[in-house]
């Protein structure tokens, strides 16, 4: 079982620091399919439904495709392509959970063979983290 994994962010830098990050720390096992869907079309800071659409293509393996956003315009472009219904591939879910914690926990879960709702659990799970 592999779940793959999208990381949507206004920044392409950001979305693609966070990707290598969680896959870094992963600590081996399966290969997670990870992409980043960071960034407007022109580069500059937004979001682009073509590119989420590409990533979560990029990583379905047929098992889901978790995908963890930063702010509330990327949660709402991705909530857009889902209600298409036929944009995103089957199994996609958008996860509430922080972006970095969420991204790490997701990808380390994965690399274990877990299943969508497993990986969707940890993600969110991390917003419990404490740092104190």
């Amino acid at each position: 079982m592999t779940v793959g994994l999208v990381l949507v962010s206004h920044s392409a830098q950001v979305a693609e620091t966070v990707a290598r990050m969680a896959t870094g720390l992963s600590g081996g096992g399966t290969d997670v399919p990870v992409a980043a869907a960071g960034g407007a079309p022109d580069g500059g800071l937004g979001t682009d439904a073509g590119k989420i659409t590409a990533a979560a293509r990029s990583v379905d393996r047929g098992d889901g495709v978790a995908v963890v956003a930063d702010l509330g315009s990327a949660v709402l472009t991705v909530k857009a392509l889902l209600a298409e219904g036929d944009e995103l591939p089957p199994g996609t879910r958008l996860v509430d959970a922080p972006f970095v914690e969420g991204a790490v926990a997701a990808v380390v879960t994965a690399s274990t063979g877990a299943d969508l709702d497993a990986v969707a659990a940890a993600a969110q799970d991390a917003y419990t983290y404490r740092k104190t």
